[in-house]
């Protein structure tokens, strides 16, 4: 996500610096309503991710949100999980064309024949890659935290950046689809790659770069 958790541009509803939430925290305006948003940002959204098939699961959705709203996506997580066999890159690369024609026709999903195709194409490339070298790739375009300021406003957190041109290109060049430099970003700011809470957020400052691990899932 870029900004909130959308690639598409912030609203004007949700621009502007830290706001308070229900419960009087200050949040990134995107993240104090509706609660699935509050929830994410609380406890996921910049929060280290590791594993390969956490990093494959993170940027399949990424790939599926582009051009609509993450709360889509959040609110069909579970829904594309059942449907992706929980994102396990070798049983992905393992699905044949009825599978992707059930695909197709799973509601619970966004049913984009070129996002899916990208999916499953995706899985197959790095389903031939060794153990930990998806995790390895993606971490190793993690900026030095010190040489980023903490954004005080949405204005201030960019699209893309050079590390995730750089990385959308790598992708590329390994046989990836649909991912491009702002997927990338958003692929980073969702997996602690970087951290753009804003200066006044209360996950900023309480606490570390990133938060705490997240564990697979």
């Amino acid at each position: 996500m870029t900004t909130e958790p959308e690639t598409t541009a912030v609203s004007a509803e949700i621009e502007g610096g830290a706001r308070p939430g229900p419960d009087g925290r200050l949040r990134c305006p995107w993240g104090t309503t509706p609660e699935d948003y509050a929830a994410y940002h609380d406890t996921e959204w910049g929060r280290p991710v590791h594993g390969d098939d956490a990093l494959f699961e993170r940027l399949c959705l990424e790939g599926f949100q582009s051009g609509l709203s993450w709360l889509t996506i959040l609110r069909k997580r579970e829904a594309f999980r059942a449907a992706f066999a929980d994102f396990h890159i070798p049983a992905v690369a393992r699905f044949t064309e009825e599978d992707e024609r059930r695909l197709l026709a799973d509601s619970g999903i966004v049913r984009n024949r070129a996002k899916i195709g990208a999916a499953l194409a995706n899985a197959r490339v790095a389903a031939e890659w060794a153990p930990g070298e998806l995790d390895r790739l993606v971490w190793s375009y993690a900026p030095d935290p010190a040489s980023r300021r903490a954004p005080r406003t949405t204005a201030e957190v960019p699209g893309s950046t050079p590390e995730s041109t750089a990385l959308a290109k790598q992708l590329k060049k390994r046989g990836f689809r649909f991912v491009g430099p702002t997927t990338a970003y958003a692929l980073m700011q969702a997996c602690g790659l970087v951290d753009d809470h804003l200066a006044d957020c209360w996950c900023r400052q309480q606490q570390p770069a990133g938060g705490a691990p997240v564990s697979g899932r």
